[in-house]
């Protein structure tokens, strides 16, 4: 293809366009007028969208009208989806409010002081979408109902583990297995004087080397040799209560120990004051001999209900 440009004085000039070159010239004369009509477009688009054209104007209504249109359904559906999480989520805290209030009965808590918010109830006559607002009224409820939902389950688990640190440290375990009762606690006739004296605690009469049990968890507050009871061990539990276990051939805990529930702490002996192989275990609080069989006693109805 070949160009004759003639100047005013016609001068001519040539221009031979190959293949390659012929395409060039067509792309950069197809983007130049692109451009210019682009140009122009948004040119005539600006001024007749700010001086109020009648026809941009009302094109440009209707492409803002569309558009916010869009992000209204936009935000409705997320709003919509968002509230029924709230509600689902708001299912929970009810359902976790009354387990609370079940639970709290455990704890030795009053429900009526724990519960959150009165009884909600009713008849629905009519239900409208939530707005933006409301939504976030009710996910910050929903956030206040969780803290003191938080809040309550924190009182109870501390107040059921206080129980259970009770109950571990109470001597209800028997302290030997298996074995028929001997002496129990109270007046009897001393088989060394024959005279009636007081028996402080429970015997249990089994062979040299039964395994001894501690009855509860606690700290070892005496472990020596004693004239009368032989191989002692004592154990403190706390508010005043100890529980002593005498005359083992074997002991296995140390003054200071930390020991647990049913922790084998010696063996069975005939050591001190004795006429057989036998454990002699004393319960005593503030000092005072009490009947050990009565903390035993409630071991095995915990163990009963525990079962049931």
């Amino acid at each position: 293809m070949q160009l004759i440009i003639t100047d005013a004085r016609f001068r001519s000039r040539t221009i031979q366009l190959s293949g390659a070159r012929l395409i060039a010239f067509v792309l950069a004369v197809s983007l130049c007028l692109m451009l210019v009509s682009a140009g122009l477009y948004h040119w005539v688009f600006l001024k007749g969208a700010r001086e109020g054209w009648p026809v941009i104007s009302q094109l440009v209504k209707l492409v803002v009208k569309d558009e916010v249109a869009q992000r209204e359904r936009f935000m409705r559906e997320n709003i919509d989806v968002m509230a029924r999480r709230v509600g689902e989520m708001q299912a929970k805290v009810l359902q976790l409010e009354s387990l609370g209030e079940r639970v709290s009965g455990l704890a030795g808590i009053n429900p009526a002081d724990i519960r959150a918010r009165p009884g909600q109830g009713g008849v629905q006559v009519a239900a409208h979408p939530l707005s933006m607002q409301e939504l976030q009224a009710a996910l910050s409820d929903l956030d206040q109902l969780t803290n003191q939902h938080t809040d309550v389950m924190t009182v109870i688990e501390s107040r059921l583990f206080e129980q259970k640190i009770k109950k571990l440290m109470v001597p209800t375990e028997q302290p030997v297995k298996d074995v028929a009762l001997g002496s129990t606690f109270g007046w009897r006739i001393d088989p060394f004087t024959g005279h009636s004296a007081l028996h402080t605690g429970l015997d249990f009469p089994a062979d040299v080397g039964t395994p001894i049990y501690a009855a509860a968890g606690g700290v070892v507050v005496a472990q020596e040799f004693h004239p009368q009871y032989g191989n002692m061990i004592e154990v403190s539990h706390g508010n005043d209560l100890i529980t002593r276990y005498a005359h083992s051939s074997k002991v296995f805990v140390k003054l200071g120990d930390l020991i647990k529930r049913g922790q084998k702490i010696a063996e069975v002996g005939n050591t001190g004051r004795s006429t057989g192989a036998h454990l002699h275990f004393e319960v005593l609080v503030q000092g005072v001999p009490q009947d050990p069989q009565k903390f035993l006693n409630a071991g095995s109805n915990l163990a009963v209900l525990g079962k049931r």
